[in-house]
């Protein structure tokens, strides 16, 4: 197991997972760097007790929890992507309503209790099933399956109050 196969295999999980903590593409890039280069620091140290998935999810999100928690994460406020910001000219109704239902779900799991949010996004954006998310982040299944049905309940209850 090479850092170059990791990251072929994995670099887009990390990246994504990366994104969703950070909201900005190049606070994402930054992370998945430093992912990288704590893994090819500890690669040695990996026990297997879990998938490499899994242990690369669980590096990202505590990176990215770190860097979100830092003094000069607290100051600064990134910068929209020009992407996210203006639509082109070609784009039609539909592009447009499905961006803004994606930009409305991922403000409602950003609202949520970093116990619920978490456990949404490993099982909804990250495709993991139960014990891979509870693996992921260091819980119980029962846990997880509990804190999945409060986060959905509370994610209905926010959505709905938007319509």
């Amino acid at each position: 197991m090479d850092l170059e196969a990791l990251m072929r295999e994995y670099g887009n999980d990390v990246l994504r997972t990366a994104y969703l903590y950070m909201r900005d593409v190049h606070a994402a890039e930054d992370v998945f760097q430093e992912v990288f280069l704590k893994v090819s620091q500890k690669l040695d140290t990996f026990r297997g007790d879990s998938s490499v998935k899994t242990w690369l999810i669980r590096i990202t999100i505590n990176t990215c929890k770190d860097h979100l928690k830092s003094a000069w994460n607290q100051r600064v406020v990134p910068l929209e992507e020009e992407a996210e910001r203006t639509l082109g000219a070609d784009s039609d109704f539909e592009e447009i309503e499905r961006r803004e239902t994606s930009r409305c779900v991922k403000e409602a799991v950003d609202g949520l209790p970093e116990q619920y949010r978490d456990v949404v996004r490993c099982v909804y954006f990250h495709d993991m099933s139960v014990a891979e998310a509870a693996e992921t982040l260091g819980l119980a299944e029962g846990t997880v399956k509990s804190r999945l049905a409060r986060g959905r309940e509370r994610l209905k209850k926010m959505l709905e109050g938007r319509v």
